[in-house]
């Protein structure tokens, strides 16, 4: 049994809380002192998991745990480096949350270098994986990514059991770069769907989703097979046809011609995919990767164009190569 800090009592966090609870001593950190006393009251988070029963044996404090086998970061991106600040080097760290810094455009793994230092043993734990289904027990399988590969190995076998299986790999940047983008294509498969383009648009648009994640993440170093994978491929499927998906509810809300703000003000969550658009596209354009699907999906987040004419840009751009496409064009 390991004791596990759990930081951020949104969805996520209160559900991988419930997953890990029967196996290990788990404690629960909400940032605001009222919303840590109503879930230790009701073993409810009606906020942000309203139908999850969270185990009596979590310990929910608003004191971050000044100890820990291994804390897990559950906040979004944009509270990611807060965090690692408040905990410095006491444990290993891994992290939960998907996406890019907005304004640096850090993934996660640079953030932890830069406040932990470039030897800290931390990592990311990512895949498909809808909370709700999470925190009810049923089935999910995710990747503990790391550089130190031993870590990888040592944190997943940790979170590993019950309804949760856990693999390991020593692609953080892959892993990482498959969680971000998802998000985005995610976007743009409500917006399809939300126009009413059919099924066979869609696995269109996930498919070509997934050869643009893969070109970047090339691009980063990271390896082919783990786009793929869990982190990948399946992160990918789920985020852009589940209906708890976010991102995807998003989408669907454009196409209906719902302004931005609206659709964030009434979603109650943070959905990745609107703040990573733009940097997505940045680092793209920076390594010199194609990605029609991305800017499209950053174009009608601006404003700049409607959905309808962002589907009619991508349909009238010229065929290509679909082996050569999964490929990164990295200008030399």
């Amino acid at each position: 049994m390991a004791r596990l800090a759990v930081l951020g009592a949104g969805a996520w966090g209160t559900a991988i809380a419930c997953a890990l609870a029967a196996r290990h001593d788990v404690a629960l950190w909400a940032r605001d002192a009222a919303q840590a006393g109503r879930i230790a009251a009701t073993r409810c988070n009606q906020r942000y998991l309203p139908a999850a029963t969270l185990p009596a044996s979590v310990r929910v404090t608003a004191e971050l745990p000044r100890e820990a086998d291994y804390f897990l970061a559950a906040t979004p991106v944009a509270g990611l480096r807060e965090i690692f600040q408040k905990i410095g080097k006491r444990a290993p760290a891994i992290w939960l949350c998907k996406g890019f810094e907005e304004g640096t455009g850090a993934l996660p793994h640079q953030i932890a270098e830069e406040i932990l230092g470039g030897s800290a043993r931390c990592g990311a734990l990512s895949g498909p994986s809808f909370a709700d289904e999470v925190a009810r027990g049923l089935p999910c399988a995710l990747t503990l990514a790391a550089r130190d590969a031993a870590f990888a190995r040592e944190a997943a076998s940790i979170l590993h059991g019950g309804r949760l299986r856990v693999y390991y790999s020593a692609d953080l940047v892959g892993v990482e770069i498959g969680g971000a983008v998802k998000n985005v294509m995610a976007i743009a498969a409500g917006i399809s769907d939300g126009l009413g383009l059919g099924q066979n648009a869609r696995a269109a648009l996930i498919t070509r989703g997934l050869a643009e994640i893969t070109r970047l993440g090339m691009a980063l170093g990271g390896a082919a097979e783990t786009f793929m994978g869990l982190a990948g491929a399946g992160d990918l499927i789920l985020t852009a046809t589940g209906d708890l998906s976010r991102n995807r509810r998003v989408g669907l809300e454009l196409a209906r011609g719902l302004a931005l703000e609206k659709i964030l003000a009434d979603l109650g969550h943070v959905a990745e995919g609107v703040r990573s658009a733009k940097e997505v596209a940045k680092l793209a354009a920076s390594k010199g990767v194609d990605m029609p699907i991305t800017q499209a999906v950053l174009e009608v987040l601006d404003g700049r164009v409607s959905p309808p004419q962002a589907v009619e840009r991508l349909l009238l751009r010229d065929p290509t190569s679909e082996s050569q496409s999964f490929k990164p064009r990295i200008p030399s």
